[in-house]
């Protein structure tokens, strides 16, 4: 274990670490920093909330100052890539608190934002960007920025990129990059996804493991409590009662199903905001803002702020829905605990979830606590046909098309000739 003082940072750095009160480092930076420092590739596997940001972030700053002059205008010096914008902005936010007495300088690229500001940005050449890579990706297209001066790589939450589809872009964007480059992948699970990813990106790479994949962090308390469906309303806003004033974090599984529990979390008094896919940047922005201010007592959320919120003072996490994927589930309680702190965890469990809390278990090689109910058999849920789907949208035969008929729609027009469904409800859904 060493501290801070030992690795022998610009004294800028030292300075700031001292400032922001860092004097030992957590277990991912002890073992990462001094390896990253001397240019070694990183695969970095850890829980969320032990300090991976720094853990990247550190060294990469160290790099950059030893150079010299201004990146050139469309450029950059370092990329990091993550899945999401709120993940995006966290991981600028962090840096800037080290970066501001510096020459170096942050950029930020994230949908839902105006891209027009985000050329004008690049134009003037930018250190670190920061970036989702679908957004990236349209600005390559534009021709808004040269990735080939890059000679630093960062994969924060590769696993999640994953999940979502992301290394299909990143097959595209790390052909753009400056080489020799050093690539450090990081990521709190370890799908095998993961192995054939490294393999791919990095160069004899250090591993760093400071748990195994799938553990959540010591310091959260975790339970479960079953019930049906229709209790979860009541049970949740008995939980909340209990203690008003702390920061909770509820997940569910859709960005309806999210935003109708907000509205009836503040119709019921509580003061409650929501973040999922359909609100804009701005949106999400404030509302986690006002989380993190503490003016928002409540935030409800898809998984797309599983990885993205950095808030030390969240007390509780409540799975009103348990996510599809297991892993998902380790990232969202991840968000309490954080920076040495204790927190709680609470999954809200019906009999059609059943199922996916055992995936869960099963990952983290646990039994959670049961705290009230019984555990139930599983009930399986049937999902949609897609080929009823088609058919209601005119893919001929029986479905929506028969049901109408048999409804006492005509089979021909007035003047005689058959009608043609198909093309009328096109058009009718254009």
């Amino acid at each position: 274990m060493f501290d801070f003082d030992m690795l022998g940072l610009k004294p800028i750095l030292s300075k700031t670490l001292k400032t922001a009160g860092f004097s030992e480092p957590t277990p991912i930076q002890n073992q990462a920093i001094p390896l990253a420092l001397d240019g070694h590739d990183i695969l970095g596997l850890a829980q969320t909330g032990t300090g991976k940001t720094l853990a990247f972030g550190l060294p990469l700053m160290e790099h950059l100052l030893a150079l010299h002059g201004k990146p050139e205008p469309k450029t950059a010096r370092a990329l990091i890539l993550a899945p999401t914008r709120e993940l995006v902005n966290q991981i600028a936010d962090s840096l800037r608190v080290f970066t501001q007495n510096t020459p170096i300088k942050v950029a930020t690229v994230v949908g839902g934002q105006s891209i027009g500001r985000q050329i004008s940005t690049l134009s003037r050449g930018t250190d670190i960007l920061v970036a989702t890579p679908g957004r990236l990706m349209d600005l390559m297209d534009r021709r808004a920025i040269d990735l080939s001066t890059v000679k630093h790589l960062v994969l924060d939450e590769a696993d999640q990129m994953l999940d979502l589809g992301f290394i299909h872009a990143l097959r595209k964007i790390a052909p753009t990059l400056g080489t020799p480059r050093q690539t450090m992948l990081f990521s709190a699970t370890m799908p095998k996804q993961m192995e054939e990813l490294s393999r791919a990106y990095l160069t004899n790479p250090k591993r760093v493991q400071v748990s195994p994949p799938g553990k959540a962090a010591d310091k959260v308390t975790q339970s479960v409590r079953f019930m049906s469906k229709p209790e979860k309303g009541a049970v949740l806003r008995d939980i909340l009662r209990k203690d008003p004033e702390a920061l909770v974090l509820v997940f569910g599984r859709t960005k309806h199903g999210c935003e109708k529990l907000m509205k009836g979390l503040v119709a019921d008094g509580f003061n409650a905001a929501s973040i999922h896919g359909n609100k804009s940047q701005g949106q999400r922005d404030r509302a986690i803002k006002a989380f993190r201010d503490g003016t928002v007592k409540i935030l409800v959320a898809t998984d797309v702020a599983a990885r993205g919120i950095d808030i030390p003072g969240v007390a509780y996490v409540i799975n009103y829905e348990l996510p599809d994927t297991p892993d998902n589930y380790v990232h969202r309680i991840g968000r309490t605990a954080r920076a040495g702190r204790e927190g709680e965890a609470i999954a809200l469990v019906s009999a059609e979830e059943v199922d996916l809390l055992t995936q869960i278990e099963k990952l983290m090689k646990i039994s959670i606590p049961v705290a009230s109910g019984t555990r139930p058999d599983p009930v399986k849920v049937e999902k949609p046909q897609r080929g009823g789907g088609g058919r209601r949208r005119g893919g001929g035969g029986g479905g929506g098309g028969g049901q109408r008929k048999s409804q006492g729609a005509p089979k021909t027009n007035a003047d005689g000739k058959p009608r043609r469904p198909r093309r009328n409800r096109r058009r009718k859904a254009a």
